[in-house]
């Protein structure tokens, strides 16, 4: 079917166009019409430059642009094309009659860029002078550590003596948080560390005929450290970030400088609910942990090693004693307050954006890691002296 003139004049209007005319002694004017549309055929910059070849006195190109019916970045390139040749040909080129928003994209696109050079060469400060802002940053961060164990100390006495304000609904959700809902990667962890710790000493035992001390190796590493140092590297990395995140969001949407407003605390309002909260859930984790560790010996010895598991379980009881369970319980406690500690402290020390947050919850995760390490340590030093 042919086409009716009302098509064909439609499709006239759409196909893009353009003439180039002199107005002026000087001046050539470029009368774009149609859609320049990267899906068009449009014409190319090189007709302006044979133009320019021609007519050796023209110094200055002017537009008309109402004919366009639509356009994109293919009328932006094709602009470009001819500001390149105005620039290499000395002709100026009048923006003033394009559409305003092709003239603020052109601005962006022609915004001329940084020359190398122009900047000076970065200086390298003095070693000494590197060394002293180590050392008063280091100063600086241990007397804030300092100041917010004192308001820590503070809030505590105040909870001692009844005077403490905080919502006791928020203690039973961190209580429930730090606690039941913690349960399952604790349980797979301590299941491995015992399963490895049962088949690494189980290799080496058994070339002596000395299978069942497995039981000996397996349930005093849980008790005495494994199961406190697993668990709280566990709580650091999930309960201690996720402190650091919620206080540092708290920070940022400037909540706490609100409650501070109000009067309340962020010491007793905020910190002692999940200090508490972690101090009272760490020792029933490690307890369950110690299960399941010597729980995860007990496979190897029974499947690896041909024990009874009567045999395995009393072995255990006999190594094991009350001392070694109070070494761990009170690991598991002091672990616990530092690691709600760490994620606080890092959630109130947070910045004003968001990405202040994640780097709260980072530097939250390894003081806490680095706070059990080092308290680990002194635990075994301690313990050492007095003999047990």
């Amino acid at each position: 079917m042919s086409p009716t003139p009302t098509s064909k004049t439609s499709a006239a209007a759409d196909r893009c166009a353009l003439s180039l005319g002199r107005v002026a002694d000087g001046t050539l004017e470029l009368r774009l019409s149609g859609r320049w549309c990267l899906g068009c055929e449009m014409p190319a910059a090189k007709t302006v430059d044979d133009r320019l070849n021609e007519e050796s006195d023209i110094q200055r190109i002017t537009f008309d642009v109402d004919g366009i019916s639509e356009w994109d970045s293919g009328l932006l390139a094709f602009l470009l094309n001819v500001i390149k040749i105005c620039e290499r040909r000395n002709v100026r080129m009048d923006r003033d009659a394009l559409l305003p928003g092709v003239r603020r994209l052109l601005a962006l696109a022609t915004a001329v860029p940084e020359q190398k050079g122009t900047r000076g060469p970065a200086q390298r400060r003095p070693l000494l002078v590197r060394i002293g802002d180590v050392a008063i940053g280091v100063a600086v961060e241990g007397r804030n550590i300092l100041e917010f164990i004192g308001s820590v100390a503070i809030a505590f006495v105040k909870l001692i003596g009844g005077r403490a304000r905080f919502r006791r609904r928020d203690l039973m959700l961190a209580i429930q948080e730090c606690g039941a809902q913690a349960l399952p990667i604790v349980t797979l962890i301590s299941f491995l560390i015992g399963l490895i710790l049962a088949f690494v000493g189980a290799v080496q035992l058994e070339q002596f005929g000395a299978q069942i001390f497995v039981a000996d190796l397996v349930g005093i590493a849980m008790v005495r450290e494994f199961a406190a140092v697993m668990t709280g590297i566990i709580m650091a990395g999930r309960t201690g970030a996720a402190y650091a995140a919620e206080l540092g969001t708290m920070t940022v949407n400037e909540e706490i400088d609100a409650l501070k407003t109000l009067g309340f605390s962020p010491m007793e309002f905020l910190v002692l609910p999940r200090m508490i909260a972690l101090a009272l859930m760490m020792p029933l984790l490690v307890l369950y942990a110690d299960l399941v560790g010597i729980l995860g010996g007990l496979v190897i010895g029974v499947g690896m090693l041909d024990l009874s598991p009567t045999l395995y379980w009393n072995q255990t009881q006999n190594a094991l004693g009350f001392d070694d369970l109070a070494i761990g319980l009170a690991k598991s406690v002091v672990f616990g307050i530092l690691v709600a500690l760490a994620g606080c402290l890092r959630g109130i020390q947070c910045g004003r954006s968001s990405a202040a947050v994640g780097v709260a919850a980072t530097s939250a995760v390894v003081t806490g890691i680095v706070a059990i390490i080092v308290a680990d340590a002194l635990f075994a030093v301690l313990t050492n002296i007095v003999g047990l």
